[in-house]
């Protein structure tokens, strides 16, 4: 039982000094307070389009599965960040708490940072290494070899991203409450109590995760701009920008089955996204894994879980 992985449905991404755990529309964030206790905030996100059966359509739903891990992403940001800012005192602190919360209830601000971020996800990592392979053509004919260019740079501007980032001390941080993420679900999904001496013992890295989701897109991108080619300039561009929905539901559709699949095909594909996560997590400390595992138990009854899915075994 013990090294077996079961799927258990719930997911869950790293905030400001906490985690987040999703399962089915019920969310949950769990932060650090600067006292050094946790507090613990549930909500329910029921996605754009709700139960539309277009959520049940294979590729298709990888798209909205993937807007909606942005918005609540963002939007457990946001509640994260009230927390994290300093505590204030009196009425101050009253008025500063109800503030956050009317921010919180538009979503403005939200909408806007998302679409500045996908615009600036689009812009570094589909149009940039484009434009840096042009300039290869002054010197190479080959269209395949211009491909094979903008493949390899779009790699290395990825991997110099995550690599610079890490650099940042609130952002090892993060990667330690990510690691703390993945540690939870994988001590559920294994059988173990959801305690912190056997989260501590589980492995940080997880076939579900966001970072396997995102460099998969990366690598099926390379391979369709490699076969899909154009002498129009702009219809290249525009290629690079129309089929991103596509890759996304291609990506999410084996990210989706790797979560459930034990097969040695599926578990050499997803080899790639694990080594990736030894970025973008690390180990986390004790009281990381606490804060997780409150995530963890303000929205899933991981007891009954086990109990079906592994029984007394």
């Amino acid at each position: 039982m013990k090294n077996r992985q079961c799927y258990s449905g719930i997911g869950g991404q790293a905030v400001l000094e906490g985690v987040m755990m999703k399962n089915r529309e019920h969310y949950a964030v769990a932060v650090r307070r600067q006292d050094g206790t946790i507090a613990v905030e549930k909500g329910e996100y029921r996605g754009i389009l709700g139960d539309s059966g277009i959520m049940k359509i294979p590729f298709v739903r990888g798209v909205f599965a993937f807007l909606d891990s942005m918005i609540l992403g963002m939007r457990t940001l946001n509640i994260s960040a009230s927390y994290y800012e300093e505590e204030e005192s009196g009425e101050e602190q009253e008025k500063a708490a109800d503030a956050a919360e009317e921010k919180k209830d538009s979503g403005i601000a939200t909408a806007l940072t998302m679409i500045f971020a996908f615009a600036l996800a689009i812009g570094l990592f589909m149009l940039l290494p484009y434009y840096i392979s042009q300039f290869f053509r002054r010197f190479i004919t080959s269209p395949a070899a211009i491909a094979v260019i903008e493949g390899v740079t779009r790699l290395v501007i990825f991997f110099a991203y995550m690599i610079g980032i890490s650099a940042m001390k609130d952002i090892r941080r993060l990667y330690q409450y990510h690691g703390a993420e993945h540690k939870c679900i994988s001590c559920v999904e294994s059988g173990k109590p959801l305690t912190v001496e056997n989260a501590r013992g589980c492995t940080r890295f997880h076939k579900r995760c966001g970072t396997s989701f995102i460099l998969l897109v990366v690598l099926i991108s390379i391979v369709f701009f490699f076969f899909i080619r154009t002498e129009n300039p702009l219809m290249r561009v525009a290629y690079r920008i129309l089929l991103l929905p596509v890759i996304s539901g291609i990506s999410y559709e084996f990210i989706r089955l790797a979560g459930r699949s034990a097969n040695p095909l599926v578990e050499l594909i997803s080899k790639p996204g694990l080594m990736t996560q030894r970025i973008t997590t690390r180990e986390p400390d004790d009281e990381m894994l606490e804060v997780a595992i409150a995530s963890v138990n303000a929205v899933f009854d991981w007891k009954a879980y086990q109990e079906e899915t592994f029984g007394g075994a």
